[in-house]
């Protein structure tokens, strides 16, 4: 009896050295976790904060502190002098039709390169990432030029067409490499079957890269929600600009305060955090489901 208890303690002992050095790891991780975590959340509580003070409330207690009493007047000053609903709706039109686009495009293309085959495979991909490569500034002057010729200049479909462009660029990049992957087993049988090409695209590859799609589009609509150098280039007109054009030029006016900034900031964070919070579970999934098969 003594022995196996000397044989079990010293495993006990042996097992607690084991956890305090797993513990101190943990112990680390956790800090850096947490100070990335207060990095992250310190903008979104100033915005929120400052969002709901009075400017005489701001300027006596200072950025950090809590508002004495909730005082809206920032949030409706930028909501009464952007029009932010008619803002809003510019942003879902273009971020949702530019999502739903690049990803139909991005899928019709990545099934001719990946799984088509066609010839030139290989350099038609490397001229889709070196598409992705190109800073925007260098496609303002030209794309400036072709669409004020077809009288298209201060339209939302000039910008739909360019980012829809430009997002599915990428996304035939991305998609080119999964399809590239594809079981040739499950085509071959959809084949023999007698599934047509365009029958095999909806009917196999569609669903079965679905996860993979829907993440495309939550990216996409985030992408472009959040783009602001080509839509203030080529939305001159205050009833076309996107919520953050409209947050930019407004910053711009002498009346600004920080209060009806802070106030602009947070309304046009909560359209996209609903988006993300609705769209939540189908991200997760899409990006575990290859890790699952």
């Amino acid at each position: 009896m003594s022995a196996t208890t000397l044989i079990v303690t010293g495993k006990a002992k042996r097992a607690r050295g084991g956890m305090t050095k797993k513990r101190g790891i943990d112990w680390l991780m956790l800090a850096l976790v947490v100070i990335g975590a207060v990095l992250v959340v310190a903008p979104f509580y100033l915005v929120i904060v400052n969002s709901f003070k009075s400017p005489t409330d701001y300027a006596t207690s200072g950025p950090l502190a809590l508002p004495h009493e909730l005082d809206f007047t920032g949030i409706v000053k930028f909501w009464e002098r952007v029009d932010f609903p008619q803002k809003v709706w510019n942003s879902i039109l273009i971020s949702g039709a530019v999502a739903v686009l690049a990803v139909v495009i991005s899928m019709l293309n990545a099934f001719a390169i990946g799984i088509g085959r066609v010839r030139g495979r290989t350099w038609i991909v490397l001229l889709f990432l070196l598409a992705n490569l190109l800073p925007q500034e260098a496609l303002l002057y030209p794309l400036y030029y072709m669409f004020k010729s077809v009288g298209l200049y201060d339209n939302v479909l000039s910008v739909i067409i360019i980012f829809t462009v430009i997002q599915a660029a990428f996304g035939t990049y991305l998609l080119s490499s999964v399809y590239g992957t594809f079981p040739k087993e499950v085509l071959e049988a959809a084949s023999l079957d007698g599934a047509s090409r365009w029958q095999i695209l909806w009917r196999v590859v569609f669903p079965i890269s679905r996860p993979t799609l829907s993440v495309l589009l939550i990216f996409f609509f985030i992408w472009t929600w959040n783009e602001f150098l080509i839509p203030l280039t080529f939305l001159a007109s205050n009833d076309n600009q996107t919520v953050p054009v409209a947050i930019s030029v407004l910053q711009g006016d002498r009346l600004m305060d920080v209060t009806t900034t802070s106030a602009s900031a947070l309304l046009g964070i909560i359209p996209t955090l609903i988006f993300f919070l609705i769209f939540q579970r189908t991200l997760t999934r899409g990006i575990t489901a290859g890790a699952v098969k």
